[in-house]
């Protein structure tokens, strides 16, 4: 929970002509490890993108899963691609699946000494010398981009993988991180060594979105109930066209990048950041996914779209262990929520501590947060806004000071509330029509207990909010009544929502 100590209130973008450019696409998901500890999301991911991108008018799609997933027969389609291409069209590679280290296959090449590569089920560390053509290495991406950058193609890669890094938080979901390769392999293949000399930062029409900082894993996290990669799901989600805010069948960098981060956040509980390459975009108009009319459409068809018309349960799957309680808005489908009666523990399907000392009495109340919180969520989903936190971490402790800021809207409303881990709704500031819009910050907040989850939430809209700042402004509101309130307002009405999870705990 938190104490409020003070509140004070291409080297230039190519032009795009939909009559002439083309967008392909090639798309890898592997579950199935024979030699490895295999996933659960990653090829649900795979075929999550490839059905988005069909949906946006991205006729030609090469698909791998699984067994499929060979690397001559990868190399082949990307060839395949890439010679199919002209000057101005796009080529898209999205990898859902274990990433990996192992020690530098070029002397000198890379600053730590490690190479990353992209695991196929073929690859057996085992066996590394054997099956080491069942890998990816980073060189050799780079010498395919560069194939396609000499023909003035634009590629973008989507990597839902990761390759290094630790979380602080207790995540029970599996990573994508398969362990490191400690044997020096074999001196490099040609294409190997080319692409050792070819440097990310010099190409102009390659940009490159990972799962999060080399410093982070990439774990698979519940989402609607199931294990997914959260940079995938957002990213077809964006593709669908969400992330495509001025409705004009093109996604911009900054527009892609803008969704894609606060989405990963809210559906990774803030455990990832994902990471583009470059990190800033070359020109503002700069496009990634031509994806043309057919996506616009989707913007407008989902734009007035309840969150039960997007998938909202209105419940939650919950596991109640050590005792007989009667609750509303459970039985909810998918990995569940976990509450321990004989701790008091309540548990997110993640593995996170959301709620210390829950008893019978109060475990409605955290129920009723999290249906909340999915709504949300879903909300979130189709229109982003923007929150920070300062200084980022995955777990905050007892006496953490923090900085939380929310920047001023473009709507003429908007509402700052935190969703604490007891369930209650603690109102933090509101703007109205007729009022000047400001940045929101709390310069100084800091962790006391009760502890678990906390969830800042910033609504923006242009709809009437009078109703909603009302029943915020009284004591001790509820979740469950906030969110009756707010699907009488805001479902499937234009509404910007941005989530900020604080998780904290006891300092040891």
């Amino acid at each position: 929970m938190l104490r409020r100590a003070l509140l004070t209130a291409f080297l230039a973008a190519t032009v795009y002509h939909p009559a002439l450019a083309a967008t392909r696409a090639l798309v890898i998901g592997v579950d199935a490890y024979p030699h490895e500890v295999s996933l659960e999301g990653a090829v649900k991911d795979a075929r999550d993108v490839a059905t988005a991108l069909q949906g946006a008018g991205v006729r030609e799609i090469v698909t791998f899963y699984d067994a499929q997933a060979r690397k001559d027969d990868i190399r082949a389609a990307w060839t395949g691609l890439v010679a199919a291409s002209a000057t101005g069209d796009t080529i898209i590679l999205t990898y859902a699946g274990h990433g990996s280290q192992m020690p530098e296959l070029v002397a000198g090449d890379e600053e730590d000494g490690l190479d990353e590569f992209l695991q196929l089920p073929g690859f057996d560390r085992a066996r590394a010398q054997e099956t080491e053509q069942e890998i990816i290495v980073d060189n050799e991406l780079n010498a395919w981009f560069s194939e396609a950058e000499a023909k003035g193609v634009r590629v973008l890669f989507v990597s839902d993988s990761c390759h290094s890094g630790g979380m602080s938080r207790s995540v029970t979901g599996k990573t994508r991180l398969a362990s490191a390769v400690t044997v020096k392999l074999a001196p490099p293949s040609q294409e190997a060594s080319s692409g050792a000399a070819i440097r990310e930062v010099n190409f102009r029409e390659v940009t490159v979105l990972a799962a999060s900082l080399e410093s982070q894993p990439s774990p698979e996290v519940i989402i609607e109930g199931e294990p997914r990669g959260a940079l995938s799901w957002s990213f077809a989600r964006a593709v669908e066209g969400a992330a495509d805010r001025n409705g004009d069948g093109r996604i911009s960098r900054i527009e892609l990048e803008d969704y894609v981060f606060a989405n990963v956040k809210h559906q990774s509980e803030a455990l990832q950041v994902p990471n583009f390459m470059p990190q800033l975009a070359r020109s503002a108009e700069e496009v990634l996914l031509p994806i043309g009319p057919d996506g616009a459409a989707m913007t407008e068809e989902q734009a007035g779209k309840t969150a039960a018309e997007l998938g909202w349960q209105n419940r939650l799957a919950l596991d109640v262990g050590g005792a007989d309680v009667s609750l509303q808005h459970v039985g909810g489908t998918g990995v569940p929520y976990r509450w321990d009666a004989a701790s008091g523990v309540f548990f997110t399907p993640n593995g996170d501590v959301a709620g210390e000392n829950v008893d019978p009495d109060t475990l409605q109340g955290v129920v009723d947060k999290f249906v909340l919180l999915d709504f949300l969520k879903v909300l979130a989903s189709r229109n982003p806004g923007e929150v920070s936190l300062a200084p980022s971490k995955d777990i905050y402790a007892k006496g953490d000071r923090i900085a939380f800021e929310a920047p001023a809207s473009r709507y003429r409303n908007t509402v700052v509330f935190n969703l604490a881990n007891t369930g209650e709704v603690q109102l933090l500031d509101v703007q109205q029509e007729g009022t000047e819009s400001h940045v929101f910050k709390l310069t100084d907040l800091e962790v006391v207990e009760p502890f678990g989850a906390d969830h800042l939430v910033v609504i923006s809209t242009n709809e009437p909010i009078d109703a909603i700042a009302a029943l915020l402004a009284q004591n001790k509101v509820d979740a469950e009544s906030l969110l009756q309130l707010l699907l009488s307002r805001l479902d499937g009405k234009e509404a910007a929502v941005a989530i900020q999870p604080l998780y904290t705990r006891e300092r040891v």
